[in-house]
């Protein structure tokens, strides 16, 4: 009798988690650090303030472990994350924007990042909030831009 009982609690939590926010892929014919030095440029030249760029495979190299080419960017703007948070303060475990290069496994490089629609559909923020759009057009523009 318990185990039905596990079972049922188990689909309950699953189907209560929201699912994995869209990724988005851009592919670059550029190194992952010229890459990631084309999108820094691209984010500063908008205006926004990139608060860390975090290179992964240079922690696993100090941990005598190996990684493909990987380098997160964390960025953002008040401008649109404000109004992101004003309409639900939870926002702020999505923000700021976070942009990844990395390297597949066939050499090839890529820009992901979520879709802001997605990432913030968990929240009370209507779907058709103008800030959303811009947080798209935004990443859309600056990963062409550090992709070229």
């Amino acid at each position: 009798m318990t185990k039905p009982l596990i079972l049922a609690g188990a689909i309950a939590l699953m189907s209560a988690l929201p699912a994995a926010a869209e990724l988005i892929k851009v592919p670059s014919q550029k190194p992952v650090a010229e890459t990631m030095d084309a999108l820094q440029a691209a984010v500063e030249g908008a205006g926004a303030t990139v608060f860390v760029r975090v290179d992964h495979a240079a922690g696993a190299q100090k941990a005598e472990l190996e990684l493909a080419g990987s380098q997160l960017l964390i960025f953002g703007n008040p401008k649109l994350g404000t109004p992101a948070m004003q309409a639900d303060m939870r926002a702020g475990l999505y923000l700021p924007l976070k942009v990844l290069a990395y390297e597949d496994a066939e050499g090839q490089v890529w820009l992901t990042y979520e879709d802001p629609a997605e990432m913030l559909s968990p929240l009370d923020i209507p779907k058709d909030a103008g800030f959303i759009a811009k947080m798209q057009g935004a990443l859309g523009k600056l990963t062409a831009a550090a992709a070229q």
